[in-house]
């Protein structure tokens, strides 16, 4: 688990990068989720074996990872559900700008789950 960092409040410390453990945040901060993560873990597993490459799980987890790090951080979720709110805007610059910043945002939390 991460310690305190530097973007303000968390709703819960970043997890350690495995299945059981980020299950577990996911259980805290958006417990919704749980059934989806379930459904894409056994597709993960099931390409792994098909395609003989762990690639599948390691790009499930990386995915779970990022979208936790949103989840876990209110100041990342916020901009995530605002930037996700405007990307069918009729304005086609407030979609645009939307589809900008959740670039941004999914970048962000990349990073910091990669560091």
């Amino acid at each position: 688990m991460s310690t305190q960092a530097d973007h303000g409040h968390e709703l819960a410390p970043r997890p350690e990068q495995t299945p059981d453990a980020l299950r577990a945040t996911l259980a805290l901060v958006a417990p919704g989720r749980l059934a989806e993560m379930q459904r894409t873990k056994d597709e993960a597993f099931a390409k792994a074996v098909e395609w003989q490459s762990l690639s599948p799980v390691r790009s499930w987890v990386l995915a779970w990872a990022r979208d936790i790090e949103i989840a876990r951080r209110p100041d990342l979720s916020a901009r995530h559900s605002r930037a996700s709110g405007n990307l069918e805007h009729e304005d086609p610059a407030v979609a645009r700008e939307a589809l900008r910043e959740l670039t941004v945002v999914l970048d962000e939390a990349m990073t910091a789950v990669r560091a």
